[in-house]
């Protein structure tokens, strides 16, 4: 039986060989793409995904603050444009003698500690009371939310009402109780009533805020802790300061942070406060004219935007300093307690 073998290809030439080699070992592997993709997705995917962030900031956060700083060195009138050029440190040194900076700095500190003391240590409180069994548990959490999310416009506006002096319920309700005498408080015309009735209005608004996140926080402790310390005769107070407060420290200490910065920067609760909001006093005599609404009147009713860019700046260097010893100050006496 006889078999046909097929007969050998012919030697491809030394040029035709060389071709060959060279076009598999152009070949990319499929192996080799996947490496490429999965390296890219590990070190440049997440740059990409956050440039966003960082190309926003740069427009709208870090150049604002960088030419605020140029044009606080600078001569800037809107309603003398021939008025231009360096001015050094003069606008930073005319604050030491202006009067009504430290009266705007003094409003704003004595609103500031009557609104953040109260909040922070009713939050805790009221954190305290929903960390417990309740019914209708959900429903109170979600109620004490209510006041953040409302519009601040309109919650100043409704307690600008509230605070009226002759249609006010405020001095109704101090009237039942018998306070406040036989004639009724006029809120806007002393420091003292002004100051107590813009807390009021930033208290209504952040305790339920703050409250929820020292809620969040206590989740995480052990209810054996709890339990631990009813056995050894801790009762429910002792034990929101001794065992709750320490634990949650890190939260208390952001809150404090938070709370320094938005108490310092308060602007809308004054700003709508007033009967003439436009203008930016803060009352006849400023009795409650805070450093934010001080920048506003220097800056857009003035036209001296170089003055008030250094306001802002010493506001800056204020919130940065009140906001570290705060933060210090807190984790000392957090740390203190065992």
């Amino acid at each position: 039986m006889s078999t046909t073998r097929a007969a050998p290809a012919a030697p491809q030439s030394g040029r035709d060989a060389d071709t060959s080699v060279d076009r598999r070992s152009r070949r990319p592997e499929p192996g080799r793409w996947r490496n490429r993709l999965y390296r890219f997705d590990v070190r440049y995917a997440p740059y990409l995904l956050i440039a966003p962030f960082f190309l926003l900031f740069a427009v709208f956060g870090l150049f604002p603050i960088v030419f605020n700083g140029v044009v606080a060195l600078r001569h800037w009138r809107l309603d003398d444009p021939a008025l231009t050029g360096w001015a050094g440190l003069e606008n930073f040194s005319r604050l030491f003698t202006d009067d009504d900076f430290f009266n705007a700095l003094a409003n704003t500190f004595g609103i500031f500690l009557l609104s953040t003391v109260p909040q922070l240590l009713l939050a805790l409180i009221v954190a305290s009371l929903l960390n417990r069994k309740l019914r209708a548990q959900t429903w109170f959490r979600v109620g004490v939310l209510l006041p953040y999310i409302t519009p601040v416009t309109a919650s100043t506006l409704i307690f600008s009402v509230v605070f009226a002096r002759d249609t006010g319920i405020a001095n109704w309700a101090l009237s039942l109780l018998g306070i406040g005498g036989t004639e009724p408080i006029d809120w806007r015309s002393a420091k003292w009533s002004s100051w107590i009735a813009i807390a009021t209005m930033v208290n209504w608004k952040w305790i339920g805020y703050n409250a929820l996140l020292y809620l969040a926080a206590m989740q995480s402790i052990p209810r054996d802790v709890y339990e631990a310390a009813a056995v050894d005769g801790a009762g429910p107070w002792r034990q929101l300061w001794r065992i709750t407060v320490p634990m949650i420290r890190p939260v208390v200490i952001f809150t404090v942070v938070l709370s320094t910065i938005g108490g310092l920067q308060l602007f809308t609760e004054p700003m709508l406060f007033d009967s003439n909001p436009a203008l930016g006093l803060g009352g006849d005599d400023g009795q409650w004219q805070t450093v934010a609404q001080l920048i506003y009147k220097v800056g857009w009713r003035d036209l001296n935007l170089g003055y008030a860019a250094a306001m802002s700046w010493a506001l800056f260097l204020v919130i940065l300093i009140v906001a570290a010893v705060n933060a210090l100050v807190t984790n000392r006496l957090g740390g203190g307690r065992k």
